[in-house]
């Protein structure tokens, strides 16, 4: 490998985040009980968060708008005002959550910085994003943050064409197969999968991946067995 930028996504692989949306989730489902089952109001949610995701992009910001809808479609637009306020609320809670990193990231970015490019390369809200970094303590390890709105090839070939290198000099790491694996694999690039213990539905597909461009670890640390 000939590789110039190492590039991380943020969420569930710098620091931990599904984890709070789960949280979130459990208490919006107790918040509806009255009219859905718990998995009802999941499957509800789901649906509507997926439909939005043109509109609204990805990130809280759209997830607080997509539990409001999915109230008031649930309870048949009779939901009370308080309990809309109760949705912004555990959104804005989301918001303040701390960044706890996971295990191994700085000591993996204190090994690779000065030996590579590193990037931030990651989907959600700009500035909900550029807050996460700021607090994560992570920041200068860092040459360019790229917050996508989606993260299909052409987003990853439109980066590379910034970053002025080649695909195959370009390595990405990440906890989504689908996201941050496959499209890289797709124009030549390199990607290595970390996952994390909770995925979320949209992310997930349902077939293995081999490509020889391709690594899958355990931990974080695992690969400086590649990048020594």
């Amino acid at each position: 490998m000939n590789l110039k930028v190492i590039a991380f996504d943020a969420d569930d692989t710098l620091w931990v985040n599904e984890t709070y949306f789960d949280e979130t989730e459990k208490k919006f489902c107790g918040l509806m009980e009255d009219y859905l089952s718990h998995q009802g109001i999941s499957n509800e949610l789901f649906k509507i968060q997926i439909g939005n995701l043109k509109l609204y992009g990805y990130g809280i910001k759209g997830y607080i708008l997509s539990m409001i809808e999915a109230a008031m479609n649930i309870s048949d637009n009779t939901i009370r005002v308080e309990v809309i306020e109760k949705i912004i609320k555990y959104g804005k809670e989301l918001l303040e959550k701390p960044i706890v990193l996971l295990d191994g990231v700085e000591e993996t970015l204190k090994a690779l910085h000065g030996k590579y490019k590193l990037v931030v390369a990651t989907k959600g809200d700009l500035l909900d994003q550029r807050r996460k970094l700021h607090k994560s303590g992570l920041g200068h390890y860092f040459h360019h943050i790229e917050v996508m709105s989606d993260k299909q090839e052409t987003d990853y070939s439109d980066l590379i064409k910034r970053l002025e290198i080649k695909p195959d000099e370009f390595f990405m790491i990440g906890n989504s197969l689908k996201s941050d694996v496959l499209p890289v694999l797709a124009i030549g690039g390199y990607a290595v999968h970390i996952p994390f213990h909770t995925t979320w539905a949209h992310e997930k597909i349902d077939h293995k991946v081999e490509h020889k461009n391709f690594h899958a670890f355990e931990k974080i640390t695992e690969i400086m067995l590649l990048l020594a």
